[in-house]
């Protein structure tokens, strides 16, 4: 991969990870409410859905997903209705305390993968990714050794600065007021993007 296309795909991969979705909401909550090591195995379980589908990228499995319109709108139906289960959970569980009991880490990590890997959205991310700025004339498994570690710091850096927010979110809502309505917006996000997966069309694969 030449330097200028590197520089193409470190740009596209900033503006795909930084642009607010259901992870970074993810990320945020954890924060607020989770010691910041705990909350970072959020941050570990999406390194860990990037990894696969970079990887299944290269393999075209995605490319084969985004071909089916039938399997698509079934993971678009799951994943929606999970974000949209998520968000009506949040908002009813917004007013009340936080639990005594501490969530597991298994638990912090399996829920974090969950919403990585349940949006059908990512799946045109990694497809555009690989459709847009892999070099045909190069062995794929060469470029790799480039776009998996770039995309993986640049996926770190991000999901761990959301994490952080949310860790100094946590710390400036004091009052029962303000952190009920700080986790009722976050629910609401969940709801809305769930709405919207739900409604999204299949990406296109390029031939």
């Amino acid at each position: 991969m030449s330097f200028e296309a590197w520089t193409i795909f470190a740009l596209f991969w900033v503006v795909f990870v930084t642009t607010p979705g259901p992870n970074a909401v993810n990320c945020i909550s954890n924060g607020m409410s989770l010691p910041f090591p705990k909350a970072m195995l959020g941050v570990l379980a999406i390194l860990t859905q990037a990894s696969t589908f970079l990887i299944l990228s290269a393999l075209g499995v995605t490319a084969l997903i985004a071909a089916s319109p039938t399997g698509f709108f079934v993971a678009k139906l799951i994943g929606a209705g999970f974000l949209i289960w998520l968000g009506i959970r949040g908002w009813i569980n917004a007013a009340k305390p936080a639990p005594a009991y501490e969530r597991p880490a298994r638990h912090v990590y399996l829920h974090a993968l969950a919403v990585a890997t349940i949006n059908p959205k990512s799946v045109a991310g990694y497809l555009a990714a690989f459709s847009q700025f892999v070099q045909p004339d190069v062995p794929i498994w060469q470029q790799m050794t480039v776009i998996l570690p770039t995309a993986l710091v640049i996926t770190t850096l991000s999901y761990t600065g959301f994490t952080l927010l949310g860790a100094l979110m946590g710390k400036a809502a004091l009052g029962a007021v303000f952190n009920t309505w700080v986790r009722r917006v976050m629910a609401t996000c969940f709801i809305i993007y769930g709405v919207l997966l739900g409604t999204s069309a299949a990406p296109a694969a390029r031939g």
